[in-house]
């Protein structure tokens, strides 16, 4: 714990370009501070020290929630659970790059007119992403979770008949197929994130953080690909299942 307090906010970042989302999670723009040691930084902005260190050492700490884990979650607790991710995205890792972005002034030449482009860029596919996913909760989510009322009782059947007419789980995987990789602009802007031994630090964390988001998101899309979406049909043929039965029965 001493050694991390006497150490530069500069030395911090270069030796694990994460912790930078640590510190802005506190308030705490590195590039701010890249001199001071963490101990002046804590003391400044009134933080504890062990609570910013601990925090700092859980990014070493892989205990991921695995896909096997996901695979056991009804569908209602695997829709809640995409839909804390977005919110995740949405709120913490989007707003973050942002900054880090909207932060980047003096840098190497020869990342001036990128940093400028990504400027431009990277607002537009916050839109597009945040259009997506809200899109996504509204109508896919939405049927889902409705599917699985009416197998509980919870719907009348009217409502359910009426959405299945209206929708299906294979139309809705055929669009999302088309939203799978939306950051690939980004890794061939960026030459797939890689600088020069040259590069500030501040353009090595954004592309550090640009490739982190691009993983997460791959696996985002993965996980609903591979793991909601069969739930999703399984659900739907229960569904069908129970109105053969309930139209038998009258």
């Amino acid at each position: 714990m001493e050694n991390l307090l006497k150490r530069t906010i500069n030395d911090l970042v270069t030796e694990n370009h994460v912790r930078a989302s640590v510190l802005y999670y506190f308030g705490v723009k590195f590039y701010d501070y890249k001199t001071e040691t963490l101990a002046e930084v804590c003391s400044n902005h009134g933080l504890k020290a062990a609570s910013v260190i601990k925090a700092l050492e859980l990014i070493n700490d892989d205990k991921e929630t695995t896909q096997r884990q996901l695979q056991s979650l009804p569908v209602e607790l695997m829709v809640e659970y995409l839909k804390h991710a977005h919110y995740l995205f949405v709120k913490k890792r989007i707003p973050y790059i942002a900054q880090l972005i909207d932060g980047v002034t003096e840098v190497d030449f020869r990342y001036k007119t990128l940093s400028a482009d990504l400027k431009s860029i990277f607002p537009l596919f916050v839109q597009d992403f945040i259009e997506h996913i809200y899109e996504e909760e509204d109508t896919f989510f939405s049927y889902v979770s409705q599917l699985s009322r009416f197998l509980k009782d919870d719907v009348p059947s009217s409502e359910v008949f009426y959405l299945m007419e209206k929708n299906s789980v294979r139309e809705f995987a055929l669009d999302h197929e088309v939203h799978d990789n939306e950051m690939e602009g980004f890794r061939k802007f960026t030459n797939n994130y890689t600088y020069c031994d040259e590069a500030d630090l501040h353009i090595k964390v954004l592309y550090s953080e640009l490739e982190r988001l691009e993983k997460d998101l791959i696996l985002h899309a993965k996980i609903e690909n591979e793991i909601l979406f069969p739930k999703a049909l399984q659900l739907e043929r229960l569904v069908k299942l129970k109105f053969h039965d309930l139209s038998k029965s009258n």
